[in-house]
């Protein structure tokens, strides 16, 4: 064999091992920008529909709570915002207190004897007594806005919109802790209307028919419900995007007592009792 026949026969190769070499690293590469789909997803709780209760055709539910056998309700807009306390069963309305045109009513909660209210775009909560529906004082919020409001039985528990939940004392309604919720894809925002459930808060997301089970401690998002389907199930119209027909799903009450789940939506003509994991 000459040596000729001997150095195409090793150049060729060395061709071949680096056109190989070459494609291991560009399939490397593509395998390393590929996105990993072994995320691990967050669990659904499923519902089921079981009773169906009256409700406020022209309520914009803002804030929803079941204490003592009664329900209690925040509604919005600006010149139409009230707190109702009311009959669940038939929708009597037992006590109400109309919010200053200034202020677009958001969050309720109810906690010793005291009614806890946030506002929109205001930077403003207001205190009402429980028992006579007078306002007796407000705070300042130190967000730009008020979404949602629960309270855990020691703090009062808000959101804004954005990610985070923030956590006041209640004796000096100053911020002690905030935490951001987050799910398997990171933060999650648009958090509104909140009820402390069993150690966790359960959260409406705006725009969305979906609740999201959140842990207090940590902000994670541990579990959620789609409930896109209820509203057919229920005999509730469709969104139409017209805010005096029945909007989003927003509002959730948890009777304590009876174990029992509530939600609604603004304007909604009904209340509904479901079951989720509770």
């Amino acid at each position: 064999m000459n040596k000729l026949y001997i150095c195409i026969i090793l150049l060729s190769s060395a061709l071949a091992f680096g056109s190989c070499k070459g494609e291991a690293e560009q399939e490397q590469q593509v395998n390393a920008d590929q996105p990993e789909t072994n995320v691990a997803l967050t669990p659904n709780i499923p519902y089921t529909l079981l009773k169906q209760y009256p409700h406020k055709t022209d309520a914009y539910t803002q804030g929803l709570q079941y204490v003592d056998g009664y329900m209690y309700e925040c509604t919005g807009h600006y010149g139409e915002s009230y707190v109702y306390k009311y009959e669940l069963e038939t929708g009597k309305i037992l006590e109400e207190y109309k919010l200053d045109d200034k202020y677009f009513g958001e969050g309720l909660t109810v906690m010793g004897d005291k009614i806890y209210v946030i506002t929109w775009r205001e930077k403003t909560g207001l205190i009402l007594d429980k028992k006579t529906f007078k306002l007796t004082g407000t705070f300042a919020l130190e967000t730009s806005e008020g979404w949602g409001l629960t309270n855990d039985s020691t703090h009062l528990v808000y959101s804004d919109g954005t990610p985070y939940l923030y956590f006041l004392d209640p004796a000096t309604l100053k911020q002690v802790k905030r935490i951001e919720v987050r799910d398997q894809y990171g933060a999650v925002s648009n958090i509104n209307e909140l009820e402390y459930i069993n150690g966790y808060i359960y959260a409406n997301q705006y725009e969305t028919d979906t609740i999201l089970k959140i842990d207090p401690k940590t902000g994670r998002v541990i579990a959620r419900s789609d409930l896109r389907n209820i509203r057919t199930q229920a005999g509730i119209p469709p969104r139409s995007y017209n805010e005096d027909m029945p909007e989003v799903l927003n509002g959730i009450a948890y009777d304590k007592e009876n174990n029992r789940i509530f939600v609604t939506g603004k304007n909604w003509p009904k209340i509904l009792e479901i079951k989720l994991d509770n």
